[in-house]
């Protein structure tokens, strides 16, 4: 198993009519931005050198509730990946001195 950063996409035809694409970001070489297209256009970006993925209103219009509750989602979902970085690195942390003055 590698642990080298990576990103994994892949494009699957179930129909012709959805396709599916799935892009996955295993990388600390990830990029995230956000920004306003036009002073009426959110956008939020997710990318590293081989992938990106963009994220903006609905239809590309104006924003809508949709929109919003989109948004929202995406926050906690942040604030959440954001926690559960912060808790196993601090577990990890701590296992990692553990493991170094018992091999002392």
């Amino acid at each position: 198993m590698s642990l080298e950063p990576y990103t994994y996409v892949t494009l699957s035809m179930p129909s012709a009519d959805r396709p599916h694409v799935a892009v996955s970001f295993y990388s600390h070489e990830v990029r995230a931005r956000a920004g306003v297209i036009d002073e009426r256009r959110p956008y939020l970006a997710v990318s590293t050198s081989e992938a990106n993925v963009a994220i903006s209103t609905t239809g590309g219009g104006s924003v809508t509730g949709a929109d919003l509750a989109l948004a929202r989602d995406i926050y906690a979902a942040a604030a959440q990946y954001l926690a559960d970085c912060e808790r196993l690195h601090t577990q990890q942390s701590a296992t990692g001195k553990a493991a170094d003055q018992t091999a002392a």
